[in-house]
């Protein structure tokens, strides 16, 4: 199912959320009635990495030439339509053939294309591959996502773009959300005049988010940073520094990516915001303790009048099933943490069992503030 969802261009917004008219409370035609704008709801789903190994595109490839991903999301489709918006790190370029895998990146396009037909709606570029390409692969990708109508935010053709591009607003279900992208770096790699890659710097974040507080009036502002130590399944000093610091200029939410494996949530000041510190691998070859598997994050926001509030958040924890695993099966799959045995090998059962008991047990011992798993079928 296709979802309808509305971004609003920076350099076009003419939508204001407040002001004194009838749908925000305000009086109209002067009267004495005071109209109470319906409740509303929106809820959001983001997801971790999005990787393309080389094993993973040779998996893909069908005789004809072409590359099949459909296999790889058919168990979590569902769960990713199921929100109104959906969002996910994609840490590959479409830097055109020959593909290749680690450790720069260069996916077919027909694995953007999968990632659409799974459910997500806005791509996530700010991150430590986006110039494995160089400026031929950035700007292709761009190009890509835009003649397929992909919402897309991180890295930009020129500055002129990013003006009127970022910070990224989505309006949905009548709540305006504010999406920040950066990353920590991009693998020594320099970007190119005119090209533009969001980097961790605070001084223009900083300036990103009076922008957005100033002119976008969001109701929701949340940042997805590119940040971390790889495979350290505990978030670092400096993650909780940054992430304090983005709570305390003005973003509600922080939900992070790069590690490659899952670490853990915090709900903080009694709910109202959310951290969680890195999402894991969404889809991978990689084999490394915990880099099977991870989370995606499911917010639920509702606004009465002019007052947004986080009125219920969750996790859900998934593992990638390899064709190795199975035996008779061509493509790698995400799967529900909970798949029935029936339905895998003793393999399959063995790496479930081993990433499931870890995961849990590291939220367990170390998520704050009462957010708990939500199980998928």
């Amino acid at each position: 199912m296709k979802k309808t969802i509305a971004i609003a261009a920076f350099c076009t917004l003419t939508l204001s959320c407040t002001g004194n008219s009838p749908l925000n409370g305000g009086r109209a035609n002067g009267g004495d009635t005071t109209s109470v704008a319906p409740e509303r709801h929106l809820s959001l789903l983001i997801a971790g990495d999005l990787m393309q190994h080389e094993p993973q595109i040779k998996a893909a490839r069908r005789a004809d030439g072409s590359y099949n991903y459909d296999e790889c999301f058919s168990r979590v489709k569902n769960e990713i339509e199921r929100a109104d918006v959906a969002i996910a790190n994609f840490e590959v370029t479409l830097g055109g053939p020959p593909y290749r895998g680690y450790p720069q990146f260069s996916a077919p396009d027909e694995y953007l294309n999968a990632c659409l037909k799974a459910g997500f709606d806005i791509m996530l570029t700010a991150n430590n591959h986006c110039l494995d390409s160089y400026q031929r692969g950035l700007e292709r990708t761009i190009h890509v996502m835009d003649s397929l109508h992909v919402s897309h935010l991180g890295t930009y053709v020129n500055p002129q773009e990013r003006q009127r591009q970022y910070p990224f607003l989505l309006e949905q279900n009548g709540i305006r959300v504010v999406l920040l992208n950066f990353t920590y770096g991009t693998n020594g790699l320099k970007v190119k005049e005119p090209n533009v890659v969001n980097y961790m710097d605070t001084t223009e974040i900083a300036r990103d988010i009076v922008k957005a507080r100033t002119t976008m009036n969001p109701d929701v502002m949340i940042a997805i940073p590119h940040w971390g130590i790889e495979y350290q399944t505990l978030p670092s000093k400096e993650q909780r520094m940054i992430a304090q610091w983005l709570l305390d200029h003005g973003v509600d939410h922080v939900i992070g990516g790069h590690p490659h494996v899952a670490q853990p949530l915090e709900l903080l000041n009694g709910g109202r915001n959310l951290v969680a510190y890195s999402l894991g691998n969404f889809i991978s070859n990689q084999s490394k303790p915990n880099t099977y598997g991870g989370y995606m994050v499911r917010m639920e926001f509702t606004k009465n009048d002019s007052t947004t509030v986080l009125s219920h958040s969750g996790y859900s924890i998934y593992w990638v099933s390899r064709p190795a695993d199975t035996g008779n099966r061509h493509n790698y799959r995400v799967l529900p943490i909970d798949e029935p045995d029936s339905a895998l090998t003793p393999t399959e059962r063995t790496k479930r069992n081993t990433i499931r008991a870890a995961m849990r047990q590291l939220f367990e011992k170390n998520n704050k503030g009462g957010i708990k798993e939500y199980i998928f079928k």
